[in-house]
């Protein structure tokens, strides 16, 4: 069932290995803190502070974000929220804002996994 799971969240960017693994095998705890994240607001706050240009702020909830989807097992989400984060620890908002679409999609395609996630 595991390998059957693995296979139907990998195209959304889920890595259930990983996940099991950093759960310590407890799939049912992972389920419940992955399915948490439909309400986090971490994204939210990212895009809220780019556009009023708080950088401060803009750094703060993209590192938080990438922390949420290390955690989660979010490969691609982490991926591009480090990305993001790193240029705005290094003082590149433009290039932060040229991958915020990319974040933007990635965190779209984690809603659709726990949504297969969900009726796992």
């Amino acid at each position: 069932m595991t390998e059957s799971i693995a296979g139907k969240l990998a195209p959304y960017g889920i890595d259930w290995a990983d996940a099991v693994d950093r759960f310590d095998g407890n799939t049912d705890l992972y389920k419940r803190m992955a399915l948490k994240y439909e309400g986090d607001e971490h994204l939210v706050s990212l895009v809220a502070a780019m556009d009023v240009k708080d950088y401060d702020e803009a750094y703060k909830q993209a590192h938080a974000l990438k922390g949420v989807a290390g955690n989660l097992s979010f490969a691609k989400l982490y991926e591009v929220a480090a990305v993001v984060s790193d240029a705005l620890k290094a003082g590149e908002p433009e290039a932060a804002a040229e991958r915020m679409g990319a974040l933007e999609a990635a965190h779209e395609k984690v809603l659709e996994g726990l949504e297969v996630l969900r009726g796992a």
